[in-house]
């Protein structure tokens, strides 16, 4: 007897083991797939948004990554729907394909000079249709995983699919960065950006053999045989206020939170070192992986400790954390990120005095507006240039000039209709680049004056902030809803969080830096809304740990 007790006990741990591998390595393929649209999104610009100018290009850029963030939502409805009728396992297979193939093929895109409009048209295209896609996966997989594991180690199963989008990223960016050192960066810029994308045919193919082989889930094929199938998942989910009020507390008490400080320590820390702090792109992967490398276990720790001591308090801790502590850390980050740039901003500040009426918020999404204001030209080239200013205002009528230190460099004025007001610009813009220069502040960030183990430690904080509250989100979810609905409930606060709060972060941030001038200014975005859900959390979540989910 006791031999037959053991041999099913090594049954169920080899069948769970294939269950979590299964489900995160999917997972992992899809988040590389999104991710490395985010991770070259610099790059991208360049290729796909070329008929508009680089302020521009880059804001379209990310928009085109928030495209995807968009209409998940729209496919956490679709195939949470299918999902909760269909099978876990058949809906996740099929999100899986138009994920890969969607990736696939944006290696294949040409670039603006070749199709030119046609170009950035179809890349939106495919964007919507990944986050379509992963709009259905997420909630698939946490679901699959959960139903499958014992009450007591929900927390810790689900965490290792909590932690496949870090690993993805992380993959992604591995990726990216071997590319860059056998090819070269000039070769990477030209034409070496296409080959991750090309991987993910390869990666797509040993996915789909590894899921082709899981069984459907206990929980649903349990809710089949007791005919508890509902036969409208999206009206018993959102049609009724019980379950309504629930799904409302999940996304303002704990993914609106979760989602923000996910994606500040992942992807806008990125989007800082690159544009703000102006550290070379390959280092600033580097850096971002490793940190990713070093903090990734967390969500493991995290989802295991979720099981001990609950979900709530895990979670609410983390966006506490980084609600009081993301201003001074993102400051510490740029003093040992760029010195150089610190001490000149510290030594001669910027300022852009000008009357208020002269400037235009810098943002063309069909690159035919025209911002050749004295104004306007001198904040475009600062934003550009990653160089923070403040705005002081001048009397009507007045020039704009731009103010470094105690010196005061004069606004390009004249007829914009003149033929020569080109050449103009082009000498003014070399002049105030003289000026600012001259001040301290470098074009580039020093490699060699990059204090790379702090900063890499410090960016490891912001991703233990992210393991904090993402490690034991699925597991929270999942026990807040019914089996025949789970799918399609915990899907859509999931991703309204995470693709609409979180995924608008880097767009959102990046216009209130280039607003402002300030290059903390977009913080404000993640700390509000991470105060908020520590509020609303603490005040209305209820501690899930433990709950029976088979009903």
């Amino acid at each position: 007897m006791g031999d037959i007790v053991n041999v099913a006990a090594s049954a169920v741990g080899r069948r769970d083991r294939l269950v979590i591998l299964a489900s995160s390595v999917g997972t992992v393929f899809e988040w590389y797939d999104f991710f490395l649209y985010g991770a070259l999104a610099t790059t991208i610009s360049r290729q796909f948004f070329a008929g508009v100018n680089d302020t521009t290009a880059y804001i379209l850029a990310l928009l085109a990554f928030a495209a995807g963030f968009i209409v998940r939502p729209i496919g956490a409805l679709i195939f949470g729907r299918l999902g909760d009728m269909w099978g876990r396992k058949n809906t996740f297979l099929v999100t899986m394909l138009l994920m890969g193939l969607s990736t696939f093929v944006v290696g294949l895109l040409p670039g603006y000079a070749v199709a030119g409009v046609a170009t950035p048209l179809i890349l939106v295209l495919l964007r919507l249709i990944q986050g379509l896609a992963l709009g259905g996966e997420y909630g698939g997989a946490a679901t699959y995983v959960a139903e499958h594991a014992p009450p007591h180690r929900r927390g810790f199963y689900t965490s290792w699919i909590q932690a496949t989008a870090t690993v993805g990223l992380f993959l992604s960016l591995a990726v990216i960065l071997t590319t860059r050192l056998i090819v070269g960066e000039a070769a990477f810029n030209d034409w070496g950006w296409r080959v991750p994308f090309l991987l993910s045919a390869v990666l797509l193919a040993a996915s789909l053999w590894i899921r082709l082989r899981l069984h459907e889930s206990p929980s649903f094929l349990k809710m089949v045989a007791e005919n508890r199938t509902s036969t409208s998942p999206v009206k018993d989910s959102f049609g009724r206020w019980p379950n309504l009020k629930i799904v409302l507390i999940a996304l303002f008490g704990l993914t609106a939170g979760q989602a923000v400080i996910w994606y500040t320590g992942q992807f806008y820390a990125l989007v800082f070192l690159e544009k703000t702090l102006r550290i070379d792109g390959a280092l600033a992967n580097m850096l971002v992986a490793v940190a990713l490398a070093l903090g990734a276990p967390g969500f493991i720790l995290f989802g295991w400790l979720s099981d001990r001591i609950g979900r709530k308090p895990i979670i609410l801790a983390g966006c506490l954390l980084a609600t009081l502590t993301y201003f001074p850390l993102f400051h510490w980050i740029a003093e040992v990120g760029n010195p150089a740039l610190a001490r000149a901003s510290s030594a001669a500040p910027v300022f852009v005095v000008a009357d208020p009426s002269d400037c235009a918020f810098q943002f063309d999404p069909f690159g035919k507006a025209r911002f050749d204001s004295s104004c306007d030209l001198a904040k475009g080239w600062l934003a550009r240039s990653g160089i923070g200013y403040t705005n002081v205002a001048a009397p009507a009528g007045a020039v704009a000039a731009v103010r470094i230190g105690e010196h005061v460099y004069p606004g390009l004025d004249g007829d914009r209709t003149d033929p020569a007001f080109a050449s103009w610009r082009k000498a003014w813009e070399k002049g105030l680049a003289d000026r600012i220069h001259g001040a301290g502040y470098p074009e580039k960030a020093d490699p060699d004056t990059v204090n790379k183990p702090l900063l890499v430690g410090l960016l490891t904080i912001l991703i233990l902030y992210a393991t904090m509250v993402y490690g034991p989100i699925a597991a929270a979810l999942v026990e807040l809803f019914p089996t025949n609905i789970r799918y399609t409930s915990l899907s859509l606060p999931y991703h309204i969080g995470n693709g609409w709060l979180g995924g608008l972060l880097p767009t959102t941030a990046f216009a209130l830096v280039a607003g402002t001038g300030n290059s903390y200014q977009g913080l404000w975005y993640p700390v509000i809304i991470a105060g908020a859900t520590f509020v609303i959390g603490m005040i209305f979540v209820p501690e899930t740990k433990g709950r029976d989910i088979d009903i």
